[in-house]
């Protein structure tokens, strides 16, 4: 089969999909794909659908009856007949007629099923059934192949819902073979799919947006190419109350069924965008009781809204970060200037967030950058060798008096998280302010790293990482050109380079 021409990117996600769809295994498979709101996942099954003659079905908020005829209707239009003219008990009923091969096909290919929004029909007593009716269908067709055969993808948006379907001792644990998460665009694959080729434009747009897809859509297909297209394009967007990512933040929270009270969830992302890292620090930040947060804390995270970074050498609290770069523009710039973006007073408001966006938007956004840049474009000379996986630490200077992060650290391949005495390959800073870095920055760098020698990690051959969004001043540079162990990262290295 060929690659749909309307598909961006996806190579490895579609290869997946069709390597499921195609599989010669017998009997009947599920597959389970998944993924933040607006990732592209409806806009990939209807490809694959239409690529393989399948039946897509979208879910929609409704109520149980309701939501069954619809489904029979889809199956009764893909086979020629008219709405009304199916109709089923149940959703056991409802898939097998679904997944009954078409006569025109002769009986022998196997029928591509597609359920998308899957969680709206499990919201209700007779849509629940769905995880039990497909793990009987599957169990016959192990035991008699022949009986049923087919392929069902299961998709949605709520990602604690999704993934608690293959979890403990639920129907389809054991029964699906694919478990396809669909993940936004990496920073590079985003600043292609939006056409921004200056390298600064398409870090500031990827620090507001992200890698979600499906926002170019709400952009009206925008591609900003200077600071000042991209300012227009925020002012006449997020920031603006006519447009409907100005709600956003909103409007994702509503994908959890858990999450009720909307403005308890919002206040702890908004503590965590503004720094608050850990569960007591949010606690005290939203001035609730920490024992009261462990819930909301923990469906934050299993839903994707908040990410937890482990140390990657010490056992401490992990720190809290937004997932979601649009919630986290929402909380540091948009709520505390509410009234004046409400009112269309957007330029001025946007212009005093300037502090804010450098230190609490640009600077995280780096950081990460330098982590996966680390990760998944520096080249193994480059790294000193290979590496396995990469985070970040915290390193106590006693004789100084200073507590240093580092931002990046680079655990040689093999190597364990927090074991005793760990093997680094390179560890770096990565900083996000307009001014070039300086020899100073080296210098902090090799004391980091005589401070863990010192506490026996073997991090003597690492090699010293400096990340610049504003590039490097001519002695640093000078002084890196004789250094083997030092590399200097600035921005278009971070988006082209190795």
């Amino acid at each position: 089969m060929t690659r749909p021409a309307d598909l961006f990117d996806r190579i490895t996600e579609w290869a997946d999909l069709e390597r499921f769809v195609t599989s010669p295994a017998p009997g009947l498979r599920i597959g389970i794909l998944y993924g933040r709101r607006r990732t592209g996942k409806s806009f990939l099954l209807r490809r694959l659908c239409r690529e393989h003659g399948g039946q897509y079905h979208m879910a929609q908020e409704e109520e149980p009856l309701p939501a069954l005829q619809r489904f029979a209707d889809a199956v009764a239009a893909g086979r020629g007949l008219a709405a009304g003219q199916l109709r089923f008990r149940d959703w056991d009923e409802g898939l097998r007629t679904a997944l009954r091969p078409l006569p025109a096909a002769g009986g022998r290919a196997a029928p591509l099923l597609v359920i998308d929004e899957l969680p709206y029909l499990l919201a209700h007593g007779l849509g629940a059934q769905i995880p039990s009716a497909l793990q009987a269908l599957v169990d016959e067709s192990r035991d008699a192949p022949e009986s049923m055969s087919g392929r069902v993808i299961l998709c949605g948006s709520a990602l604690a819902v999704m993934s608690d379907l293959l979890s403990g001792a639920r129907a389809l644990r054991g029964r699906a073979e694919l478990d396809l998460l669909l993940k936004p665009f990496d920073y590079r694959t985003s600043a292609s799919y939006y056409g921004i080729e200056d390298t600064d434009t398409a870090f500031r747009m990827y620090a507001c947006f992200g890698g979600t897809p499906g926002y170019r859509d709400l952009l009206g297909g925008a591609s900003p190419q200077t600071r000042s297209d991209l300012d227009d394009l925020l002012l006449s967007t997020v920031f603006n109350p006519s447009h409907a990512l100005f709600g956003e933040a909103g409007y994702l929270l509503r994908e959890d069924p858990r999450i009720q009270d909307r403005a308890l969830y919002l206040s702890v992302l908004g503590a965590v965008a503004a720094g608050a890292t850990t569960p007591s620090k949010v606690a005290a930040a939203i001035g609730r009781d920490q024992r009261s947060l462990h819930h909301p804390l923990d469906v934050l995270i299993t839903s994707g809204f908040l990410v937890k970074d482990e140390d990657l050498l010490l056992q401490r609290r992990p720190v809290l970060r937004l997932a979601d770069s649009v919630v986290r523009l929402h909380q540091l710039v948009t709520v505390p200037r509410m009234a004046a973006f409400e009112e269309r007073r957007a330029a001025p408001a946007w212009k005093a967030a300037a502090p804010t966006v450098r230190a609490q938007i640009l600077g995280p956004s780096f950081e990460q950058l330098a982590r996966e840049w680390t990760a998944r474009h520096a080249a193994e000379r480059t790294k000193g060798g290979p590496t396995g996986e990469i985070g970040s630490t915290v390193v106590n200077d006693s004789a100084g008096r200073a507590q240093h992060e580092l931002d990046v650290v680079a655990l040689a391949e093999g190597e364990r998280r927090q074991a005793g005495a760990p093997v680094i390959r390179a560890i770096g800073e990565a900083k996000s302010s307009d001014r070039a870095r300086t020899l100073s920055d080296l210098e902090r760098l090799d004391r980091i790293r005589e401070l863990l020698v010192a506490r026996g990690v073997r991090a003597d051959g690492a090699k010293l990482l400096l990340f610049g969004r504003s590039g490097f001043d001519v002695n640093l540079a000078e002084a890196a050109h004789g250094r083997p162990d030092v590399e200097l990262v600035d921005l278009e290295r971070v988006w082209h380079g190795e």
